[in-house]
């Protein structure tokens, strides 16, 4: 488990949070005309990029009557880390996460409406500062929103972490994950409680499990509560702007 010094004397982490609060999250949708579907999003100081092309006709190697093919694409900027990347995209961890990114997000598309046709979703990381996977799905959802996608409900993903038992941390920044303790990522559809995506970074005590995982779902409706609104005042933009065209 990551070291005491995680949390202060008074309960807070390194960047003022309390264990159970979630990092500040910024987001946009329709950030580009070329795409079907775009969104930005900050999970503090994690930037995000997601864009959705669909669906269309599915090549014939990836064709499908049963339902629509899901692709997905996860690359980061060479600058979105300290340290510069050579591949950004294409390598094992990003073929990783392309694959539990596509996990997540088949699980809340109606894939059945779209057969033989395909999605294609792309999310680039523009800057890295802890839950990169957390912020590319909840960007994700944004775009499919946007681009009109059916979804079964929204798909948002948190994290949780063991600084001190049996106090979790919500929301896992960067220098909580680097100290080596358990991460618990989720990917989950709260209004219908399911869990799309669950993974461990290390094993952990049944015991603490429950409480881990009960931190990380109520991220998930904290999140979809935030994307929920985001979506809606993307909306009554829209038709502010409809309204003003047709007068």
């Amino acid at each position: 488990m990551p070291g005491p010094d995680l949390l202060s004397s008074q309960g807070l982490r390194l960047d003022g949070r309390r264990p159970n609060e979630l990092r500040r999250i910024r987001c946009k949708l329709g950030v580009f005309t070329q795409p079907d579907g775009s969104a930005y999003l900050e999970q503090g100081n994690t930037k995000v990029l997601a864009a959705v092309y669909g669906p269309h006709q599915a090549s014939k190697s990836k064709l499908s009557t049963e339902g629509v093919v899901v692709n997905c694409q996860y690359s980061m900027a060479t600058f979105s880390t300290g340290e510069r990347k050579n591949r950004p995209r294409g390598d094992r961890k990003s073929q990783e996460m392309s694959m539990h990114l596509r996990q997540a997000l088949t699980a809340a598309i109606k894939t059945e409406l779209y057969p033989r046709s395909q999605i294609d979703i792309y999310v680039e990381v523009l800057q890295a500062d802890g839950g990169a996977y957390c912020a590319c799905v909840n960007a994700a959802t944004l775009a499919l929103t946007e681009a009109g996608i059916p979804l079964r409900a929204y798909v948002c993903a948190s994290s949780a972490s063991m600084a001190t038992a049996p106090e979790p941390l919500l929301d896992v920044g960067h220098v909580e994950e680097a100290a080596g303790g358990l991460v618990l990522t989720v990917a989950a559809m709260p209004t219908t409680g399911k869990i799309a995506l669950l993974e461990m970074s290390h094993r952990l005590h049944m015991d603490y499990f429950d409480i881990v995982l009960s931190r990380a779902m109520q991220g998930c409706r904290d999140i979809e509560i935030i994307l929920d609104r985001a979506v809606r005042d993307h909306l009554a933009e829209g038709w502010t702007k409809d309204d003003v065209t047709a007068v």
